[in-house]
């Protein structure tokens, strides 16, 4: 594949249908897991979300005859799942089923049939608000913007300028966690009174100087009107390096896990932290059992 890519082959354009009977996010992070695997193409991405009715789905038809491609589809509906199975069969598509190996599964481990229900995932129960309080809790706790009540946090993270610690927040928020972020910044101490603090797990984000000056040179080229704008020390290597360190020996003193999120993604980053916290929760469950 390299040495074809080598020789000029061009990038493989074809349309992917993703249709789904409820908001189709889920459907949309597994495809794009799936085409990452895949080098040199470049798939049109035809979004259909919420299909419920007769007519939906028929316009949904309508446009895979028009731009013929794969379609990825979670219908629960069995009358329209075999009605786009037999329209794709007729215009020699693959039509798969995302979800059906999973919940074959789920069901034959437990003896229990599925609902069959549409958008289930996002019903407004319990979960539901518990994610919606932990993204304002997120917004609020943002940058060390606030330390009042800070103690609900499940996590708080502490890093130097630009090691993705909002939208790692954010991320975990989605997930019903509630997670608060301090900047680490030398000279400036964290107040005693939230480090004691015991119910949050506190945990350290590092990254390489390098990557940080390239974060830091790109948001100042951004935002003109970021407050270290102008100053020479948030891009000199030498001022970056050591506050790196400072920031890593800190979080050794308090004893913390650190997370070097240098070559991770935020989504890869938010993982490790629910292992982090996973694990919290098993060590507290078995000192309750002793």
């Amino acid at each position: 594949m390299l040495q074809a890519m080598k020789k000029g082959e061009p990038r493989r354009h074809f349309y992917l249908h993703l249709v789904s009977d409820a908001t189709g996010v889920t459907l949309q992070g597994l495809a794009r897991a799936c085409l990452a695997q895949f080098e040199n193409i470049d798939p049109v991405e035809r979004f259909w979300p919420l299909v419920r009715s007769e007519r939906q789905l028929e316009r949904v038809i309508a446009d895979i005859h028009d731009n013929p491609g794969p379609v990825l589809f979670t219908l629960v509906d069995n009358e329209q799942r075999k009605r786009l199975q037999r329209a794709c069969q007729e215009l020699h598509v693959p039509c798969i089923p995302v979800m059906d190996h999973i919940i074959k599964g789920l069901s034959a481990y437990t003896g229990l049939p599925s609902k069959g229900i549409p958008g289930l995932q996002h019903a407004l129960d319990d979960a539901y608000f518990r994610r919606m309080d932990a993204v304002d809790f997120a917004l609020a706790f943002d940058d060390g913007q606030s330390y009042e009540g800070i103690e609900e946090a499940d996590v708080v993270l502490i890093g130097v300028s630009r090691t993705s610690k909002t939208p790692t927040c954010i991320f975990l928020a989605r997930q019903g966690i509630k997670a608060a972020n301090i900047p680490y910044v030398p000279g400036i101490a964290i107040p005693d009174a939230i480090l004691r603090h015991r119910h949050p797990v506190f945990i350290g984000l590092t990254e390489s100087p390098d990557r940080l000056i390239q974060l830091r040179r790109n948001r100042l080229k951004a935002d003109t009107n970021d407050r270290h704008h102008g100053e020479s020390t948030y891009l000199d290597p030498e001022k970056v390096e050591d506050e790196t360190l400072q920031a890593r020996r800190f979080f050794t003193r308090q004893g913390w896990p650190v997370i070097d999120v240098t070559r991770r993604s935020v989504e890869e980053t938010a993982a490790e932290i629910m292992v982090i916290l996973q694990r919290r929760r098993e060590v507290a469950d078995q000192r309750e059992l002793l």
